[in-house]
């Protein structure tokens, strides 16, 4: 078996982002903040940001839908990087790693196109990458099946002849991980840098030491 690439989801893998980083200076009451993103600010509400929706658009109708909850809701992409509290180092040495070996490295993340190049522009490490699939810019999303098939023909510019078994998948959610496999790719489910070293050794990425 040769795995000829290896791609990479961002948040929980190589990024720490969490709503939680910015809200605990809003709403510093646990149980509050809570309510608050699993009522107001919800996941879900992001996802579709993630999937293209435009932020002003978003914001625009979550406002009209809470008044009441008006600044809190504009802070969430008016105040967006202190979401993203910095790289997960273990994930990005392990990219390190890799991109040193020579290894073809592919991007595959579920994030809005208008708040992607603040990464971008403050994450050198994101430059080891050959390519990176952005949700938002393809108006798809993990775990839909088109967004792989997108990143596998973005991946095959680079590598005109890969198949979907050549290829490891790293993400931390378990139903992006199912969907991967389903399509006949490899998938490592990120717990820890540690573990994810280790499921590569065993598909022959990487060194044995």
């Amino acid at each position: 078996m040769t795995i000829r690439a290896v791609v990479f989801d961002f948040g929980g893998v190589l990024f720490d982002w969490s709503p939680h980083h910015l809200y605990r200076q809003l709403i510093p009451d646990d149980d509050r903040r809570q309510w608050f993103l699993d009522t107001v600010c919800t996941q879900a509400w992001n996802t579709l940001q993630d999937a293209g929706r435009p932020l002003a658009e978003a914001t625009r109708s979550l406002v009209a839908e809470h008044p009441e909850h008006t600044p809190l809701i504009e802070a969430y992409y008016g105040r967006w990087p202190e979401m993203l509290k910095g790289p997960l180092d273990g994930g990005v040495a392990l990219l390190e790693e890799l991109h040193e070996a020579q290894m073809p490295l592919f991007g595959l993340t579920n994030w809005s196109q208008e708040t992607f190049p603040y990464a971008w522009d403050n994450y050198p490490f994101l430059r080891c990458f050959r390519d990176i699939v952005v949700s938002g810019q393809e108006r798809q999303i993990k775990p839909d099946a088109e967004i792989y098939q997108t990143a596998l023909n973005r991946i095959r510019v680079q590598l005109p002849d890969v198949a979907p078994h050549e290829l490891v998948f790293i993400d931390d959610h378990a139903p992006n991980i199912v969907a991967a496999r389903a399509l006949g790719w490899h998938a490592i489910q990120h717990v820890s840098a540690e573990e994810t070293r280790g499921q590569l050794l065993e598909l022959g990425v990487g060194d044995k030491g």
